[in-house]
């Protein structure tokens, strides 16, 4: 499956969908965690950030591979049928300098309300560099999509 097939229904859903639940892997095991994202226009990018004094943040550090889910369920039942899950697979790295305040802004369009977090000195802002796609629409429809570089 190429890109360009699912593009307009992530750039829906990624409009649609201001939150995502990432993935980490730390020594405790897997943690979940609810975060603000927004996605770069190309799509190959998930911007997020945190506080460096948590275990989310030392599960980055130390293990860049992370998951997401972005998701458009009602909590209903015809959620089975129609709902779109989708998982996105991809390497975490903070940023600095320049590409940190570009991407901030990025952040604080989707989430204005985050301001004083995202500019904080204790704050980190992460690009997560998409891997792969995989979305699912109802029970049966799976479509992946390797992100080539």
């Amino acid at each position: 499956m190429e890109h360009a097939e699912i593009e307009p229904i992530l750039r829906d859903l990624f409009a649609a969908q201001r939150y995502a639940v990432l993935g980490t892997q730390g020594a405790q095991g897997v943690s979940l965690n609810l975060m603000a994202v927004a996605a770069t226009d190309d799509l190959r990018s998930l911007i997020l950030a945190t506080e460096r004094a948590t275990p989310k943040y030392a599960n980055l550090r130390n293990d860049p591979r992370v998951s997401l889910l972005v998701d458009n369920r009602a909590n209903q039942s015809a959620d089975t049928q129609t709902a779109l899950a989708l998982t996105v697979d991809g390497l975490a790295e903070e940023v600095s300098g320049p590409e940190r305040e570009e991407l901030a802004q990025l952040l604080l369009s989707r989430h204005p309300q985050l301001g004083a977090f995202v500019r904080s000195p204790t704050s980190a802002l992460f690009r997560v560099r998409v891997e792969r796609y995989e979305l699912v629409r109802g029970l049966y429809d799976v479509r992946t999509v390797p992100m080539v570089p």
